[in-house]
């Protein structure tokens, strides 16, 4: 297996659908496509051909041919595409004749994407918005993941890149050149106003919430002894039976998560067996050791028990879920009195959690960073904040030359192939 393999796959849904389409990418692509339809249609023109098994000239099924010669396509090497219609047996008897075909072999995952970061067509950055974007459920997930996919990190990436060249250029000249009469030196007060400017820059966009938070949802765990109605308000929130309700103590023996979007905000509920100091069995023991380890990476803990018994967190919000309760007590300002069953306070609660959410979330309209992208960040951030105060240029240039190599591993210019690996790894066949 190598990289001038020629590659095909499905890149459409999962069969039966109304149209299939299947990906072919290679040195080897115009001759599978003449093979199957025989002839190679004008570039980028939709042409209606008869696909036909190469071996036995059996008709296969009639369907639209595209044609892309390299550089110009989405991986940046030939490719054709074939439209069929979308059985399954349409599908497998496509790729049967194309396993046919020497030089041919099916796609891995991601390798489709691979490709086109390989020859140019997208850097790394962009690569992982289109990884957010498959996997997209909710309207803020969409917008912020279109907008890295389509290149805004990136293209501020490549500018902070732009801006120290250039700083390096004028330290490489003094360093190198400032005992020649031709040659201006670098005017000192303007290097550190130019460095102050790129810390603020890339501080600012540290601070913003990290990209994952909008991925993997607002985590609100709901915590309480047993018997507080954890389970019945997990019902109410996610509009279903999601965890078993029961008078009995310690029904919830293990950790419950739900995902579910409110408003097109992502969250995952999260029920956990219920607190208590003591009485607890091995099972249920373990249960609650879990749910303590929930409490500790909460976005929002909605505390079910006696007010000012739950964990000690900023995160924390008391609620009182039990209003139609005889030997109800309310908690006290700032909390939440509800019912589940009633559905009494129970819009307030989702509104407070909507509210809160978008706080913690990254603003879909702005660039936002991942994990990853954040650590390389910071390191060509430290690199530039080092500078300030320092007048050894020499030192100054090296500052330099680190930020400028931290920002490569952002868009991937020098990235290994292990992450590389991993990241191409968790696309779908096809794409």
């Amino acid at each position: 297996m190598t990289a001038d393999d020629t590659i095909f796959a499905l890149s459409s849904g999962q069969p039966p659908a109304a149209i299939g389409i299947v990906r072919i990418s290679g040195p080897q692509a115009a001759n599978a496509l003449v093979g199957l339809a025989g002839n190679l249609p004008e570039p980028r023109v939709a042409t209606l051909c008869n696909i036909t098994n190469k071996v036995n000239s059996e008709l296969l099924d009639q369907a639209l041919c595209l044609w892309f010669p390299g550089p110009n396509s989405a991986t940046g090497e030939d490719l054709a595409e074939i439209h069929c219609h979308g059985g399954r047996a349409v599908i497998r008897a496509i790729e049967g004749a194309l396993e046919q075909i020497e030089g041919l072999r099916q796609a891995e995952p991601g390798e489709f994407t691979r490709r086109a970061f390989t020859h140019g067509k997208m850097d790394l950055a962009e690569a992982e918005g289109l990884s957010d974007l498959l996997f997209a459920e909710t309207e803020l997930q969409r917008k912020t993941a279109v907008r890295n996919a389509g290149g805004a990190l990136s293209r501020r990436v490549d500018d902070w890149q732009h801006r120290i060249l250039q700083l390096s250029a004028q330290v490489e000249a003094e360093l190198d050149f400032s005992d020649e009469d031709d040659v201006v030196p670098a005017q000192a007060e303007l290097v550190p106003q130019a460095v102050d400017a790129l810390v603020a820059e890339m501080g600012g966009l540290l601070s913003r919430p990290r990209a994952e938070k909008l991925r993997d949802g607002i985590r609100v765990v709901l915590g309480g002894p047993p018997n507080s109605g954890k389970s019945t308000l997990l019902n109410a929130l996610v509009e279903r039976e999601a965890a078993i309700v029961s008078d009995i103590a310690g029904t919830t023996r293990d950790v419950i998560e739900v995902p579910i979007a409110l408003c097109g905000v992502p969250f995952l509920f999260i029920d956990t067996a219920g607190v208590r100091e003591s009485g607890a069995e091995k099972i249920e023991q373990i249960g609650i050791d879990r749910a303590l380890q929930q409490f500790a990476s909460a976005d929002i803990i909605l505390w079910l028990g006696d007010e000012g018994q739950g964990p000690r967190s900023d995160n924390l919000v008391e609620v009182g879920s039990r209003s139609d309760h005889p030997e109800h007590q309310p908690k006290g300002e700032g909390s939440f009195t509800l019912s589940p069953v009633s559905g009494e306070g129970m819009d307030a609660l989702v509104d407070f959690l909507i509210r809160k959410a978008k706080d913690i979330l990254p603003d879909s309209d702005q660039v936002s960073v991942n994990a990853r992208q954040a650590d390389h960040l910071a390191a060509a951030c430290n690199s530039l904040a080092a500078m300030i105060g320092e007048a050894d240029y020499l030192i100054l240039a090296e500052h330099l030359r680190t930020a400028r190599k931290a920002l490569d591993e952002i868009t991937g210019k020098a990235s290994t192939e292990d992450m590389l690996d991993g990241l191409f790894g968790k696309f779908c066949i096809g794409k």
